[in-house]
């Protein structure tokens, strides 16, 4: 395992929006002939079962080149932030120990943010405080608890919708639980900021990375994915409150199932909050620093950035 003072971090980082060809770089990576193997950014990618919504590399995919961290929890469990960072410090020295160069991909900023920032100091989840929240919710209406967040921590309940169901009820039981406001959490871990050789996959026309989503979510529909999310409800007992049932696609057809909206409603839904997680992720890349940003729409853009990877590998190989 890494040492929390190193001051940079043996691997690549791919990071970039939802459709914007991050696995198609990996995979180009690996078939190129380049050491490495992939250690999976992805919140969605690690619960067993959730395929065709996730857009889960294929078998054949897999095969070609070694992935971690997916497939490695059901979804009627959790992973957080922190269990990233671990299993990925671990994975890493693994795989440089079998003389291969570790590629982190994928587009959950989060998980890279607490990777090379480290998490502030808040108290573990305590179940009982969380059922009482979770009934005063089924009692009252989650628009409630956001309203008594925002009488104890107004910043944090400003950033949140009124519907954000596991987030409120993480912000309301950390002030229950220590009496303070989460947004008062700042202080940082031991683990001072590390360097991370990244490159940013921005795509340059929005419009195209959106008919990008658009396209691939009626993809997916018509792979089967109304179909699975019946199936993973047979084989899990699973709740809409869930993190694997929050994933952009599967929450929408959960309320789709439920007689909440229409299926033209449903795909509207779909790919609207599709387009908004990679507004967001966009945002993100955009304000991180010491980066190398590719455009995934101009021609021969993986060609591209092959100097750049030949260049980083050359300094990781042992």
């Amino acid at each position: 395992m890494l040492e929390s003072n190193t001051d940079s971090i043996p691997a690549l980082a791919v990071l970039g929006p939802t459709a914007s060809g991050k696995s198609a770089l990996g995979l180009w990576m690996a078939d190129q002939g380049f050491p490495i193997e992939i250690i999976s950014l992805d919140s969605a990618l690690v619960f067993r079962d959730m395929n065709i919504g996730t857009a889960k590399p294929s078998p054949q995919e897999l095969a070609l080149v070694p992935h971690h961290l997916i497939d490695i929890i059901t979804p009627s469990d959790t992973f957080s932030a922190a269990e990233f960072v671990e299993q990925c410090r671990a994975l890493i020295a693994d795989i440089r120990a079998r003389g291969k160069v570790p590629v982190i991909l994928g587009g959950t900023m989060m998980y890279y943010k607490t990777l090379v920032s480290g998490m502030d100091k808040l108290p573990a989840a305590n179940a009982e405080v969380r059922k009482a929240i979770e009934q005063q919710a089924f009692e009252q209406g989650w628009p409630a608890i956001h309203a008594q967040l925002a009488q104890v921590d107004p910043i944090i309940a400003q950033r949140l919708k009124p519907n954000d169901s596991q987030r409120l009820q993480r912000a309301l039981e950390v002030f229950q639980i220590t009496g303070q406001p989460m947004s008062s959490f700042h202080q940082r871990d031991q683990q001072a900021d590390l360097r991370i050789p990244t490159l940013s996959i921005e795509p340059s026309d929005r419009a195209v990375l959106h008919r990008r989503i658009e396209s691939r979510f009626l993809d997916m529909l018509s792979q089967g994915l109304v179909e699975e999310l019946v199936g993973l409800r047979h084989k899990y007992v699973l709740d809409e409150s869930m993190p694997s049932m929050r994933c952009v696609g599967y929450r929408q057809v959960w309320e789709y199932l439920h007689g909440q909206s229409s299926r033209r409603q449903m795909i509207d839904r779909g790919v609207a909050a599709t387009r908004q997680l990679a507004k967001r992720q966009i945002t993100w890349l955009r304000s991180t620093a010491n980066k190398e940003v590719v455009d995934p729409l101009q021609p021969n853009w993986l060609e591209s950035v092959r100097p750049w990877i030949q260049k980083q590998i050359e300094v990781l190989m042992p």
